[in-house]
């Protein structure tokens, strides 16, 4: 699979759109990401040898971490997971393993393979979806006269194909067979060696999803449903599994991405005992994944030695030099990303593409309730924000998702009810509707 040929500056650009700042961290994904082409246009006999330059971002919480990583990979179209590092234990220990990681990244790029192979055949599938429910609304009937010619249906089946189009049928209802095994076959076992019981029971789930079925009961569906549903059984017969599983594993391996979040809970001098006796061991766990090694899946086995690994922890208690030594050395690229303040949170409700502002403006408008956001009420809004993050928890520009549902939380309860109302959010609007919250730090700590 060839790598999405962006520029360092073209990348940083599309990351502008919806992440305000953190130019530090935007550089270093921006580079990690055309390292990624660069590997792909070198020689083969030393393409092997170049390995990702993994990342650890160092910021607290709501400054663009987890975002940076999922633009990201949106950008490059390459599978992407999040996972945090405090879910996981030591082998021997209750809980997720590591290499459900890359068995979870490896399902991910099927499911995306399969979207893409899926677009590719829709048309057809569609055309071949109509043809069969043509069949089901028209059924086959003995020619009362053998000498009838083979195509005197044919005029009554493309009236009923025109009526099709126009939805004049979509009041009618079909009964479709079930998709699956016939009853009483007996469905193809394929063992799979399940690391733990989360895994072995998921693979038992699907193994055993039509064993017990109730039969081959035909189910009743309306027109458009029908449709549907067919269309989706013949884009399913249309796509080869074995060659979308295949570059799949190949996707995985070229241009994985997995942001493991929360690394600093695994960080720190070792515990004998309590909920952090497998720290070190979570470590040690991961340091093979991240080094490169082959991974068991059910779809065949993965190699790990070039999907870029993002890490991210806020390091409040811990540092990145209490990661194991050999840790360390697999994220060599470190940055640090700035806090949030009042200008920050100011761009952030008026500058992204998706921003806060017209996402909220987007659902009122449903309601046919036009809100108009003026520059005064946003600064009111990003001062609020700045003073409560500071007065009580930091919790970066998530902090905004509060103070906006308590500034719109009376419209948006009687929005229904008052179709037609042009609302203007100013400065004076935003003080009634928050300062005796902020003004008390107890209740502040509560509601916002």
């Amino acid at each position: 699979m060839k790598a999405v040929n962006f520029t360092p500056r073209e990348i940083v650009s599309e990351l502008d759109r919806y992440i305000i700042g953190q130019k530090a961290a935007k550089r270093a994904v921006a580079i990690a990401l055309r390292n990624r082409w660069r590997r792909q246009n070198v020689a083969p006999d030393l393409r092997d040898e170049i390995a990702p330059k993994n990342i650890i971002m160092i910021g607290p919480t709501g400054v663009g971490k987890t975002e940076i990583a999922r633009r990201l990979a949106k950008l490059a179209n390459a599978p992407f997971i999040k996972v945090e590092a405090s879910k996981f234990t030591e082998v021997g220990y209750v809980g997720k393993d590591v290499e459900s990681i890359i068995r979870e990244l490896t399902e991910t790029a099927v499911k995306m393979l399969r979207e893409e192979e899926t677009a590719q055949v829709q048309a057809k599938a569609e055309d071949l979806a109509e043809e069969r429910l043509l069949d089901l609304l028209l059924p086959t009937t003995p020619k009362p006269n053998p000498a009838e010619p083979e195509g005197a249906a044919a005029p009554t089946r493309e009236k009923l194909r025109q009526q099709l189009k126009e939805g004049k049928l979509n009041d009618r209802s079909v009964e479709l067979e079930p998709s699956g095994p016939p009853a009483g076959v007996m469905p193809m076992f394929e063992v799979v060696s399940g690391p733990n019981l989360d895994e072995l029971g998921a693979n038992l789930k699907e193994m055993m999803s039509g064993l017990f079925s109730k039969g081959r009961k035909r189910s009743k569906l309306k027109v458009p449903e029908a449709l549907k549903a067919l269309a989706q059984e013949e884009a399913a017969k249309l796509i080869d599994m074995d060659s979308v599983t295949k570059r799949a594993i190949e996707r995985v391996e070229q241009s994985g991405i997995v942001f493991l979040d929360e690394i600093d809970k695994i960080a720190g001098k070792e515990s004998q005992h309590g909920p952090d006796v497998s720290r070190e061991g979570v470590q040690r766990d991961i340091l093979p994944i991240v080094e490169g090694s082959n991974v068991n899946t059910k779809y065949g086995m993965v190699r790990t030695d070039h999907i870029l690994f993002i890490a991210a922890g806020a390091f409040h208690v811990s540092k990145p030099s209490d990661l194991i030594p050999e840790l360390q050395g697999r994220f060599p690229i470190r940055v640090e990303l700035d806090s949030l303040g009042k200008g920050d949170f100011l761009r952030i409700l008026q500058e992204p593409a998706n921003s806060l502002t017209k996402q909220y403006e987007a659902l009122l408008d449903t309601e046919q309730v036009r809100v108009q956001f003026t520059p005064d009420g946003l600064q009111e809004i990003a001062e609020f924000a700045a003073v409560v993050n500071e007065r009580t928890e930091n919790i970066g520009a998530r902090r905004l998702h509060t103070i906006m549902e308590k500034v719109l939380d009376e419209i948006s309860f009687e929005a229904p009810d008052r179709r037609g109302l042009q609302l203007k959010v100013d400065a004076a609007y935003v003080r009634d509707k928050l300062a005796d919250v902020v003004k008390d730090q107890d209740l502040s700590r509560y509601i916002l």
